[in-house]
């Protein structure tokens, strides 16, 4: 009977019984189990599986699923008959995190409240006979979406007591999606505040539980020990470069091509590799993403599935914001190129995001938006050094996409200022440009105080954007020596003999200097005629008048645009 592909579904129970398509990965169980990790920290990109895995887990040692052993029959786990007879053999605890994205601190803390008001109501048969006491009935029933903070921080570590007292067994907590509360700390401004509760309530329930036998939390990223793990000695942390577990998340190249295979898609593989192959865990570099392999398995066409599953926002905020290091590393990531980033600390500190390169890109690793292609071991420094590039195909299309909308609110005069610029319309150009500057500053900001960087952020920002929307059309390249102020952008046309070359030149309004824009505008020009840029398009071919040149100036949200003629 052949499997069905259904799609979304992340219930272990139901994939097995339902006979949906499904690739075994019970070989974690035993992996896991035999580690002897206390507390185990896996941080995954979305939609590879955490989520499942926890259901695999829950249903294989929870006493709810004793005599359930039919769901792990014919899977590896099932081999061996010691681990048959661990099924169903203690009391679990499984939540998650997944659906708290709150817009402030309050209704945050009100959400998790929820959570575990729900999760004690499960457990009401607590109630009945005498093993708990008078008084932790009475806390039992204390439970509700507004108990107190000092409540619920302890709310998890008081029934892991009560379980444990019911059963004579320690208990197993499993925490999916541990961080969604703290990015959405982070973009929405509460990250201070979050971060003094959560730290509290790890604390009581993964550090100071007499009663916690192991623990799983699954999630994106690995949050500084400094801001929420500071009391958690007995943490395993399993990151993406992680050899642990390295093919028990998503699926490997040989999973997917017996999956090709079964579903009549032989032929196919190759282009399946290109699309959605690229994700990299420890040692293994053949990993895809489970998500778009079951959307193709289903519709059989190609797109992307996994980069369009869900909100972007965090990455394309880092990128946006960015500095110009950050954007013009980004240029050459959309390239195609390798970035060379060195040390690498993939532990994610939140409020440093803004302020520290680094940060930026260990983020969007553990997002799985990046792949580390090679790394080496540092004996001056003691730390591995890292190379790193775009994931894959359905990666960079994705990021061409946040770039695209970054000029949603002005696409009309954005898309105008295009057509402009290609037909050499400097007065049109001006018109869209300002009006493009004026609504778009904003949001290359970092969101706290101005900075003098905001029109450099706007502006490299911008040839992104430019990168993306002459794709096909011109290859862009900009002077990677010149810093703010001087910052020169180059369009190679594809085709010389349909398009012309065009040369851009960058600077920003200083009064020391220049008297009014104008001058700014001139000094752009004079400075694109000394340098004699237009040199490499001559060599290419390019005849000199085909060649376009265009001075920019800067001044707050106002931009003047001359050409050289």
């Amino acid at each position: 009977m052949e499997r069905i592909v259904g799609i979304g579904h992340q219930d272990f129970e139901t994939i097995q019984t339902e006979n949906y398509f499904y690739v075994d990965k019970t070989h974690f169980i035993k992996e896991w189990w035999e580690g002897g990790d206390s507390v185990t920290l896996i941080t995954r990109p979305r939609r590879f599986g955490k989520t499942l895995t926890l259901s695999m887990t829950e249903a294989f040692f929870s006493v709810e699923y004793a005599g359930r052993g039919e769901l792990f029959e014919g899977l590896d786990i099932w081999e061996e008959e010691k681990y048959q007879n661990l099924q169903g053999s203690r009391p679990v605890i499984n939540l998650s995190f997944a659906n708290v994205k709150e817009k402030d601190y309050e209704t945050t803390v009100q959400r998790i409240c929820q959570i575990i008001t729900d999760l004690y109501h499960e457990y009401r048969f607590l109630l009945d006979g005498n093993v708990l006491s008078d008084e932790e009935k009475d806390y039992f029933k204390t439970i509700s979406e507004s108990m107190p903070e000092v409540t619920v921080t302890m709310a998890l570590h008081r029934l892991s007591r009560y379980l444990c007292a019911w059963y004579g067994k320690k208990v197993i907590i499993l925490l999916d999606e541990y961080d969604t509360p703290m990015e959405e700390a982070y973009v929405n401004g509460f990250w201070e505040e979050l971060v003094s509760f959560t730290r509290n309530m790890f604390n009581s329930t993964f550090k100071t539980n007499p009663y916690l036998e192991r623990a799983i939390m699954t999630g994106i990223t690995r949050v500084s020990r400094e801001s929420i793990f500071s009391d958690l000695n007995n943490l395993e942390v399993v990151t993406t470069t992680s050899e642990k577990y390295a093919d028990c998340f998503g699926f490997t190249e040989q999973e997917v091509f017996a999956a090709l295979d079964e579903y009549g898609l032989s032929d196919k593989k190759e282009e399946v590799k290109s699309w959605y192959n690229g994700f990299t865990f420890g040692n293994r570099t053949d990993i895809y993403n489970p998500w778009s392999i079951i959307n193709y398995l289903d519709k059989k066409r190609f797109a992307p599935y996994w980069a369009n599953s869900s909100s972007n926002s965090l990455a394309g905020l880092l990128i946006r914001r960015g500095s110009r290091e950050v954007k013009q590393d980004f240029e050459e990531l959309l390239r195609g190129k390798y970035l060379d980033v060195g040390a690498m600390d993939e532990q994610i500190v939140y409020d440093q995001l803004s302020q520290k390169r680094g940060s930026v890109w260990s983020l969007l690793l553990a997002g799985g938006y990046l792949k580390v292609v090679r790394c080496r071991y540092s004996q001056e420094s003691g730390r591995w050094q890292y190379t790193l590039s775009l994931t894959n195909k359905e990666v960079r299309l994705m990021f061409e996409t946040l770039i695209h909308d970054w000029f949603s609110e002005q696409e009309s005069d954005y898309n105008d200022f295009i057509k402009a610029l290609l037909l050499g319309d400097v007065d049109a150009m001006n018109h869209y440009m300002n009006q493009v500057a004026l609504t778009a500053f904003s949001c290359y900001d970092t969101g706290t105080k101005p900075s003098k960087a905001d029109p450099e952020r706007f502006y490299h920002g911008f040839v992104l954007g430019l990168m993306v929307e002459l794709t096909g059309r011109y290859i862009l390249t900009s002077n990677r020596e010149s810093g703010f102020g001087r910052y020169d952008v180059m369009l190679e046309p594809v085709r010389p003999d349909r398009d012309d070359g065009i040369i851009l030149e960058f600077k920003v309004f200083q009064p020391r200097k220049e008297k009014s824009l104008e001058d700014t505008v001139r000094a752009a020009l004079k400075q694109l005629e000394e340098k004699k840029y237009e040199t490499v398009l001559v060599s290419k071919g390019i005849p000199k008048e085909r060649i376009r040149k265009y001075g920019f100036a800067f001044r707050g949200k106002e931009v003047l645009i001359e050409d050289s003629y």
